[in-house]
């Protein structure tokens, strides 16, 4: 088990940047998977990027490819979210979640979130 700390979120405007940060503790963050979900309020919870346990390997939600990056620092149980061109349809409370095992991350069904942090993006 790890426990999931985001931070970063804000209220910022269309075309700006922000940047995410999901902490963990414990010393096993580097054998855990982790992806950034986000819920809209009406909406349900989408998937929108995922990094493997070494980094090597990143995934991305249509919606966001191109204008996100996730990244980690396993020496600090960082992972970050870059956000740019950031669009009102982002507006949204993000969570990151952490798994051994990738399909769950993929599944929306990983065993440990955080408790999300909102971004809000105004037109």
């Amino acid at each position: 088990q790890v426990q999931l700390v985001e931070s970063g979120g804000g209220l910022v405007q269309a075309g700006d940047s922000l940047r995410l940060s999901c902490t963990a503790s414990g010393r096993t963050f580097n054998t855990y998977h982790v992806g950034w979900f986000r819920q809209a309020p009406g909406k349900e919870r989408e998937f929108v990027a995922a990094v493997s346990w070494r980094g090597y390997s990143t995934n991305y939600a249509d919606t966001v490819k191109g204008r996100f990056t996730i990244s980690r620092d396993n020496a600090k149980n960082t992972v970050y979210l870059q956000m740019n061109n950031l669009k009102p349809e982002d507006t949204a409370v993000y969570y990151c979640a952490a798994d051994t095992t990738i399909g769950s991350i993929y599944t929306h069904d990983p065993a440990n979130w955080g408790q999300g942090t909102q971004v809000t993006v105004s037109s």
